[in-house]
């Protein structure tokens, strides 16, 4: 049966809009190639940062969130993305093979998901209590299948303990000299369409009022959101049952889903990595969830202030060095 065909012009704008997907320090490890009926998904190994991300567990995340975006982006358009993960056991950097089908009738969800892709920000600032958890929360776990992976929100009296485990992460991290410069790489010293500007990142106060964060190289910045004084955000963990690199890309998507939704409910988002990139810190979040799994990825949940002004989009690549479409 011959495969649907879709107009190109579509896909790019698609592809373009997934690529907003966060990804470990804006590497974007991800590459496309594309025609008319299908769209082919692959892993860039070029863009693993080996000295912190080891087995390139993340950079499956990373691109978990930028397939997952791509549907949303399609069915924006009015296609459902039919995903097959892993299409070629020869070739395991070949994530996902996609095809489509269309839709009869797009949803205006669809379109506020596709929104939410455009405003949603890696937000390092502190934060005010995200507003009706006791409602939202619910409905988050709701749309989270717990075969693909687990949600756990972690309780207050969690706090001091998840914020020693991020210091203790940090202080393994302290001497290694090529984690360091990786990350010094990485964090804005140079403009280019990869990597943390320097606008993104946080001053010394700035970063003393979030107890729980990768410490990247301080910048400049004048005190921002002096009037909270610490960080109050809900901080929720996504882990899966093994650790398998089909596992990693899963939780990339669901991931994905998490950081729309929060952001649809108009709050600010982190995503935090550093307390699973090593094997001590990474257990004190396992015992902290209370459940036989594999802790993957982080994430702060709460309010900017209403009047302040969206932070500038961090760069990406143009389309042209991350899609390639065939004839």
């Amino acid at each position: 049966m011959p495969k649907t065909m879709v107009n190109t012009d579509v896909i790019k704008a698609a592809v373009q809009l997934a690529c907003r997907a966060p990804s470990l320090h804006n590497s974007q490890p991800w590459r496309w190639a594309a025609d008319h009926a299908v769209v082919d998904l692959f892993l860039d190994p070029n863009s693993i940062l080996y000295s912190t991300d080891r087995l390139g567990r993340e950079a499956l995340i990373s691109c978990g969130a930028v397939l997952d975006h791509f549907r949303v982006a399609m069915a924006a358009a009015g296609w459902t993305a039919n995903v097959d993960r892993f299409p070629d056991p020869n070739n395991l950097d070949h994530l996902a093979s996609i095809d489509f089908s269309p839709m009869t009738f797009p949803t205006d969800t669809y379109r506020r998901r596709a929104d939410a892709i455009l405003r949603r920000r890696t937000d390092r600032l502190p934060f005010a209590a995200p507003p009706n958890w006791e409602s939202f929360e619910p409905a988050l776990r709701s749309i989270i299948d717990d075969s693909v992976a687990y949600l756990d929100v972690l309780s207050d009296d969690a706090r001091p303990q998840l914020a020693e485990a991020s210091k203790f992460t940090e202080s393994l991290r302290l001497y290694d000299l090529f984690y360091q410069a990786e990350l010094d790489w990485w964090a804005g010293w140079f403009p280019t369409a990869k990597g943390i500007p320097r606008s993104s990142l946080v001053s010394d106060t700035e970063s003393e009022r979030v107890d729980v964060g990768r410490a990247f190289p301080v910048s400049a910045h004048t005190e921002r959101r002096p009037s909270i004084h610490k960080d109050y955000s809900k901080v929720l963990v996504l882990s899966t049952q093994e650790d398998s690199r089909n596992d990693a890309l899963a939780c990339g998507e669901v991931l994905s889903t998490v950081l729309l939704e929060c952001t649809m409910a108009g709050m600010a988002t982190c995503p935090l990595t550093h307390m699973t990139e090593l094997a001590a810190s990474r257990n004190i979040i396992g015992n902290l969830i209370e459940r036989e799994a594999f802790p993957q990825v982080l994430i702060r949940v709460g309010v900017a202030p209403v009047f302040e002004d969206l932070p500038a989009a961090t760069p990406r690549r143009p389309l042209t060095e991350v899609l390639e479409l065939r004839d």
